[in-house]
């Protein structure tokens, strides 16, 4: 805690939970990087066993463990969620709660090695930018909506019947496609996979909202941000930058693939009862309180 308490610039945050990646070193460093920026990793008790059988770190020492740059941070599994991705939800956006006197963060998901200088980064797409926070766009989807139907297609969350009762409520509340009216926004749709945030209370209000919205409903980020991101007043200055930026600054790994996995990400109590996707799951019949949304996102596309 007094490491974490002690970080006062820049700090990298990343996570692994259920063994699902492996550590990866940063690259192109600066020579003052790691004097002014803390490399911290959250982990669970599978992780830690996993280095320990790979002897990356040493089962006998009490002392706080590093690898590389990376700070380990053991959270007991007794306090986290049965799904090892909401776990990563918590320090992902609550990053300004766990580092209060840290200027600046990076969250950077563990299935992506960074490869240009995180101070570099904070000054090219946060402070010269002017904006609180910065964050991919989706190389795809434009429309919230969009996210919503390729996560059941492609069963990234298994309960439709969830999604569409969180998609409904959206519409209820004023979610709308994006349409330039949305400008200086380009999208409503992220890649949340490496986030960088200047701490302040615009963020902070924003990634403390996301972790509500997340905390309620599943660990989809993507479905929840533009419908935090609308709500809010003042808006909040954000950097939402080309994927050929992304592809620039990061490299992409596949997570450890385990047998099983699709079924962890829902309590086994559930997941007989769940109702899966069907062709018409995400048609306007399907969201019927999403009907004017489906209508202004094609009339949008048909235009």
């Amino acid at each position: 805690k007094d490491e974490m308490n002690n970080c006062r610039e820049v700090v990298v945050v990343s996570a692994i939970f259920g063994d699902h990646d492996k550590i990866r070193q940063p690259k192109g460093l600066g020579s003052k990087t790691l004097e002014m920026t803390c490399f911290f990793m959250f982990v669970d008790d599978a992780t830690l066993r996993g280095l320990h059988n790979h002897n990356l770190i040493s089962k006998e020492s009490n002392e706080c463990k590093k690898i590389g740059a990376w700070r380990l941070v053991n959270v007991s599994s007794n306090e986290l969620y049965q799904n090892p991705a909401m776990n990563g939800v918590i320090p992902k956006y609550l990053v300004h709660r766990l580092f209060p006197n840290a200027k600046y963060s990076i969250w950077v998901d563990a299935k992506l090695q960074l490869v240009v200088d995180p101070l570099l980064l904070i000054h090219s797409l946060v402070i010269k930018e002017g904006v609180d926070m910065a964050v991919s766009r989706h190389p795809f989807f434009s429309h919230t909506m969009e996210e919503a139907m390729a996560t059941t297609r492609w069963r990234k969350w298994l309960d439709v019947e969830a999604i569409r009762m969180q998609m409904e409520s959206y519409c209820e509340n004023g979610l709308r496609p994006w349409s330039p009216s949305k400008l200086p926004y380009p999208s409503d749709v992220p890649d949340t996979a490496i986030i960088l945030r200047k701490h302040g209370v615009a963020s902070n209000l924003f990634s403390c909202s996301m972790f509500n919205e997340l905390d309620a409903y599943n660990h989809r980020d993507q479905l929840a941000f533009a419908y935090v991101r609308d709500k809010m007043k003042p808006k909040i200055k954000m950097n939402m930058f080309e994927v050929e930026v992304f592809e620039q600054i990061v490299l992409e790994f596949r997570h450890n693939l385990k047998r099983g996995e699709v079924s962890k990400s829902i309590p086994g109590d559930r997941l007989n009862n769940i109702k899966r996707a069907t062709p018409d799951m995400f048609t306007s019949k399907g969201l019927g309180k999403c009907q004017n949304y489906f209508l202004e996102m094609w009339g949008e596309s048909h235009a």
